[in-house]
């Protein structure tokens, strides 16, 4: 420990004294507070709160009564669930999603700088609105542009939504029991994902889409309202000074850092466009990294009031945290997206049924964070250790989706003829009846993995967001869970983009090699050109349709190729997947289980009988900072 541990700061020590079972587990602050004895500021990466992560664990920061919980739960529920199938209701039409999502994901540190300004039921409330205006533009729409904009303008209002849903989260609920409503808010989550495009594609055919969009509309606007209305006029961010209530309107506008916003929002929006397109695009990329530059000199130069507090820019373990973040749901994502596609041209499913491989991981998704949320997120504090534990599992679940998808260790079944697999075949394969004869084992262990996955998933998510809100001060928490919520939106377009390529490399080299095969040496009649034209279209054909494989015109020979292309292609774009869930291994390591200390406070005493502090002090010793 320091020499100069038993020298402490009085205005500290008069702070501690103050602390009562009244006193909020967030403590209002300036979102610049003031400065340390030493000079220093809690934005540098010595701050570290007087409370401790185990103040009053059973205390909320501000109460509601029982119905009112319920109103809160059940309305932002019902918003989580409609943002959610947005994203997955019309997958086909690439930019109907990538809109939404490039504007929820720049949105999402706004929206969090904004509710540590003013109230959260007032941003609610906007979201929610903006939400169903977007909605309703789109199910107007009757061009191109006017429909993106709607999908902009529905993203802008989503990116709200699971922000302020944690925001409540952290000032409703106890730290005992965190961790529990973090899990429910990410089963909602996975349950619009999983619900939306099964719902609106059997909808689709009977109502239109336009109806499936206008129908969000009242639903969006009374869920609003009936968050806006449960939550009692008393209700204050947590993160804003008691001088705030003294502020007008026009005060509060004036003090947010617009440049510092439009730079980060134009940084985001660049880079996920870059990431978009159908191939990747260097020049948007490019400009999003000078725009990068000059957000961050906004922000430590020029900004009295930054849009990303300093302590948040300058915190290894937030932005490792973030990082790690993408690459996980970056890694995430390939199975999301890929998983149905092997079921469709590997499995042979019909369309409709091979979005169902996802039923079992999204489930598992669901219980991994509701499981940990109950049983072991009950505290505040490091999670370092369970992090990587869930990492490591995760990475293991899809090495094993890797090999399995191999067509050398999980052999497709031979298709003979222009039979389709349907769900019936797929029990026949799994029963070993009839020509398929899938290994039962091998189906159920497939299965069984997405669910591991999943599963993994779930928990790390939960425990990765409790573990940076111990990293961060708590008059930050705001800002670090928006700034999360980005890079997991980010993850959708960076998994999809990078991964897609390599999918798609793959299975072309593996197309080429299997026709050429096929096809031999020629007969040296003069066709062989004429051939290998038309070889070249089925290939391109089978690249942008994976239907085809089992739907289209395809000889006995062509499909058996095309079969093992793609599962080749999937075991080889999971097993990529493996080797970037390693390199967030390592990233999610460099977070750190220790929060930075303050020099003077690096001797505090132990808390009596408290085996968490004396293990967190211990490790501190010498003043080191070992993370």
């Amino acid at each position: 420990m320091g020499q100069d541990g038993g020298t402490r700061d009085p205005s500290l020590l008069e702070d501690a004294a103050s602390i009562t079972e009244e006193t909020p587990l967030i403590r209002s602050g300036a979102s610049s507070p003031r400065p340390l004895s030493n000079g220093t500021s809690p934005s540098s990466e010595t701050y570290r709160d007087v409370e401790g992560d185990d103040h009053e664990p059973d205390e909320p920061n501000q109460r509601v009564g029982l119905g009112r919980a319920f109103a809160i739960v059940f309305s932002v529920y019902l918003l989580i669930f409609l943002q959610a199938d947005e994203l997955d209701a019309y997958e086909d039409a690439s930019w109907f999603t990538s809109s939404f999502l490039i504007a929820m994901s720049s949105c999402a540190p706004l929206a969090g700088r904004l509710a540590s300004i003013f109230s959260p039921r007032i941003i609610v409330l906007g979201s929610s609105l903006l939400f169903a205006i977007g909605n309703l533009v789109t199910s107007q729409a009757h061009s191109f542009p006017v429909f993106i904009l709607g999908r902009v303008i529905t993203g802008t209002g989503g990116s709200a939504i699971l922000v302020l849903a944690f925001i409540l989260i952290l000032e409703l609920t106890t730290k005992r029991r965190r961790g529990l409503f973090i899990g429910m808010v990410n089963a909602g989550f996975t349950t619009g994902i999983s619900l939306g495009a099964v719902v609106f594609g059997a909808l689709i055919s009977s109502t239109g889409w336009r109806a499936l969009f206008y129908v969000q509309v009242p639903l969006s606007v009374v869920a609003g309202l009936g968050v806006y209305l449960s939550i009692p006029k008393s209700f204050k961010s947590g993160q804003s000074t008691g001088a705030d209530d003294d502020y007008s309107l026009a005060e509060k506008l004036k003090r947010i850092d617009y440049l510092g916003a439009i730079l980060l929002t134009a940084t985001i929006v660049l880079f996920l466009y870059g990431l978009s397109a159908s191939t990747i695009s260097p020049l948007p990329i490019l400009l999003s990294l000078v725009s990068l530059l000059l957000f961050l000199q906004t922000e430590y130069r020029l900004a009295a009031d930054p849009i990303v507090p300093l302590a948040v820019l300058g915190s290894r373990g937030a932005l490792l945290s973030c990082a790690a973040q993408l690459g996980l749901m970056a890694a995430r994502w390939t199975v999301l997206f890929y998983a149905p596609i092997y079921a469709l041209a590997v499995w042979g499913l019909a369309p409709a049924a091979a979005g169902s491989v996802l039923v079992p991981t999204n489930l598992g998704f669901g219980l991994g964070g509701l499981a940990v949320g109950w049983l072991h997120v009950r505290r505040a504090g490091s999670f370092w250790a369970a992090c990587l534990a869930s990492v490591a599992l995760f990475a293991g679940s899809l090495l094993v989706l890797g090999v399995v998808s191999s067509p050398g260790v999980f052999p497709p079944p031979h298709v003979e003829g222009d039979e389709r697999v349907g769900v019936v075949g797929m029990v026949g394969m799994a029963m070993g009846d009839g020509e398929y004869a899938w290994p039962t084992h091998m189906t159920v262990l497939y299965v069984f993995v997405l669910f591991a996955n999943g599963l993994c998933t779930g928990a790390a998510l939960n425990y990765t967001l409790a573990h940076v809100l111990h990293l961060t001060p708590p008059h930050t928490h705001y800002m670090a869970t928006s700034l999360i919520g980005t890079f997991r939106g980010f993850a959708g377009s960076f998994g999809s983009a990078i991964g897609g390529g390599i999918f798609a490399r793959t299975l072309r080299a593996s197309l080429e090699e299997g026709f050429k095969a096929v096809d031999g040496n020629g007969d040296g009649n003069g066709e062989e050109e004429e051939e290998e034209e038309r070889r070249h279209a089925l290939i391109r054909r089978l690249l942008g349709s994976p239907a085809l494989v089992h739907g289209g015109d395809l000889t006995s020979k062509e499909r058996q190729v095309a079969v093992e292309g793609y599962a080749n292609a999937t075991s080889v774009l999971f097993l990529s997947a493996v080797a970037l869930s390693v390199v967030v291994l390592f990233v999610q390591a460099g977070t750190g289980w220790k929060r930075p200390v303050e020099d003077h406070e690096a001797e505090r005493p132990a808390a009596a009988g408290n085996p968490e502090v004396d293990s967190e002090d211990t490790l501190s010793e010498n003043g080191s900072d070992r993370r």
